[in-house]
């Protein structure tokens, strides 16, 4: 990350979208590995959730700022799933929506990162359309 970032909300926004991107993809990944046994989308994940990697994170984590979310409470749909899929899908829109986030935050820091989230989102959205129209399930 470059130094030119000086804005805390925009460190907040950073930490926050970036801890949602990769969350989501892991939710999707142990998915994928453990009850599908898929090796091939298992790997993919694994390698987007190291892309997904900012040096100097340790420069954004003072500025998080968890006590002051004005919605980190949860709404009555995601408190609920009905079924594994629903994980899924659920997890592959969060990535998708966070990568997004970071995609825009990064032209203001480091066009080079940014390109990195719009590949991570586009292959999140092959992803989710291999994993959950039966070509990646056993």
């Amino acid at each position: 990350m470059t130094s030119n970032l000086s804005e805390p909300k925009l460190f907040r926004l950073v930490d926050a979208n970036l801890n949602r991107l990769k969350e989501g993809i892991r939710v999707i990944e142990d998915i994928n590995r453990y009850i599908y046994d898929d090796q091939n989308i298992t790997s993919k994940l694994k390698s987007l959730r190291h892309l997904a990697k900012i040096d100097n994170y340790l420069k954004i984590l003072p500025h998080r700022d968890i006590q002051n979310d004005v919605l980190k409470k949860s709404i009555e749909t995601e408190l609920k799933r009905e079924s594994v899929e629903s994980l899924l899908l659920a997890n592959y829109k969060r990535a998708q929506e966070a990568s997004r986030v970071l995609e825009e935050a990064f032209k203001l820091i480091d066009a080079k990162k940014s390109e990195d989230f719009k590949t991570i989102r586009y292959t999140l959205y092959a992803l989710e359309q291999e994993n959950l129209t039966g070509n990646g399930k056993p």
